[in-house]
């Protein structure tokens, strides 16, 4: 008489065969052209063990450390030692470019193979599967992935677009999916409608999403007043964090209360002497306000090179009028920045993975 299957070697079949499924392709449509086909878009990247900042920042080759704290919202004075739990979700910002339809990374990361490593290796185990192995060899015009050798310096091609959703600008996030996650549940942590991460990833049947799918999630950015002229024109800011511009003189920040970017002046952080950023006798970020229930703000509209010779660069201000009689209009909600802890959910699954793996070695009869 057959013995009847044991209700956990079920449970670890099911799990297994949800991690060894193939997820989709990491690709993201970018159909932007001209100067709108290259901006800066952000990774959600979770290590699988502890780590600390200025490894996260060496693996993507993250140019300035600001920008990394900037993405995560996290003081300037974050030391570059800071620990990054296993679990734990760090923003990493990159410069994205549009070519035949997709979004990849500029020029970095960059990575050298180490001995006895594979390009599936790299893939899915340095880089979390936010690429593919196919995806490296034809970024890196290899034809056979078995010829890689250790000291090879390869491009990782990052996923990333730089297209607007129905009509306005935003900042495309790149999300690795995790087990037991719903299209609902992210589009509810990421405040966007659960049409548009459909839309954005060819979604037609939400059942259908994986673990380890990466998905495009667009993060609505705030408002701002910068000019088409500007260097720094099509500047996009997401709800819980901060940029650096104008050569690191003015700091704008975006938050949901008012969906406006709020720029001051950035003192000290510049290696160049900053130009004035005033509305008359009003400086850059300030307000005033009178009795007819009005108030005026000097805001940031961006930065050019000088015509004279007084300066290097012109920080452009705007002074706009506010009535602060009206009802603010509600938010749309968005998570905030920073470290972010996996869900219960993905943490059951690895604990149903790690007793399974636990009765393997043992040689358990189930």
């Amino acid at each position: 008489m057959a013995r009847p299957t044991s209700p956990l070697l079920l449970l670890c079949v099911i799990v297994v065969a949800q991690l060894l499924a193939p997820a989709g392709a990491a690709k993201f449509a970018c159909n932007a052209r001209g100067g709108a086909a290259r901006c800066q878009s952000l990774l959600g990247y979770t290590p699988r063990n502890a780590t600390t900042l200025a490894s996260v920042m060496s693996l993507f080759q993250v140019r300035s450390f600001r920008s990394l704290l900037a993405a995560n919202g996290l003081p300037l004075s974050t030391p570059p030692s800071r620990p990054v739990p296993a679990g734990a979700t760090v923003r990493v910002r990159f410069a994205c470019a549009c070519s035949a339809g997709h979004g990849a990374s500029m020029h970095r990361p960059f990575y050298k193979v180490a001995p006895g490593e594979t390009l599936d290796g790299i893939a899915r185990g340095v880089f979390a599967g936010f690429v593919t192995h196919q995806e490296i060899a034809v970024a890196n015009n290899i034809s056979d992935p078995a010829l890689v050798r250790a000291g090879q310096e390869l491009h990782i091609p990052l996923p990333c677009s730089c297209d607007e959703v129905a009509g306005a600008g935003v900042v495309h996030y790149a999300h690795l999916v995790a087990a037991g996650s719903s299209v609902s549940g992210i589009a509810a942590e990421f405040g966007t409608a659960e049409e548009t991460l459909m839309s954005s990833n060819g979604i037609r049947d939400p059942k259908s999403l994986q673990a380890g799918q990466v998905l495009d999630v667009p993060l609505r950015a705030c408002s701002s007043s910068i000019s088409d002229a500007s260097i720094d024109r099509g500047l996009h800011v997401p709800n819980g964090s901060y940029i650096l511009t104008a050569n690191n003189c003015v700091l704008c920040s975006c938050g949901s209360s008012t969906w406006q970017l709020e720029c001051h002046p950035a003192k000290g952080l510049s290696s160049s002497a900053c130009p004035a950023a005033t509305c008359g006798d009003l400086a850059l970020g300030n307000s005033s306000s009178n009795t007819d229930c009005g108030s005026k703000t000097c805001v940031y509209a961006g930065y050019t090179n000088a015509t004279t010779t007084t300066a290097s660069f012109n920080i452009l201000t705007n002074l706009t009028t506010q009535s602060l009689c009206d009802a603010a209009g509600a938010p749309m909600p968005q998570p905030s920045a920073g470290f972010d802890l996996r869900s219960g959910v993905q943490w059951a699954y690895l604990a149903v993975l790690s007793v399974c793996f636990n009765m393997a070695l043992v040689g358990v009869v189930l």
